[in-house]
């Protein structure tokens, strides 16, 4: 996730810079320089965002994972306890 993050971000500066100096007509050394800047400038913060969504998208899932087991834990006990009451009887 981070990778993808850092290169959409990267891609994305670089065609609105390019975009923009095609639309001012202006000299294309300097838009291809301030475009490569653009793209590592937001390369490094899509890397950033993408290392902070994939560590909360994994949080959450181990969280909601654990309660679950935790409920089925709890459910299993239940039913053996009722398993063994009867058996008892």
């Amino acid at each position: 996730m981070q990778s993808r993050f850092a290169v959409v971000l990267g891609a994305v500066a670089l065609a609105l810079v390019a975009l923009r100096g095609g639309l001012r007509n202006e000299v294309p050394s300097d838009v291809l320089f301030e475009g490569l800047l653009a793209m590592l400038i937001f390369f490094v913060i899509g890397a950033v965002a993408g290392k902070i969504a994939d560590y909360l998208v994994r949080q959450s899932v181990e969280t909601q994972f654990r309660q679950r087991v935790a409920v089925f834990e709890e459910e299993l006990q239940q039913t053996q306890q009722r398993d063994s009451k009867s058996d008892d009887s």
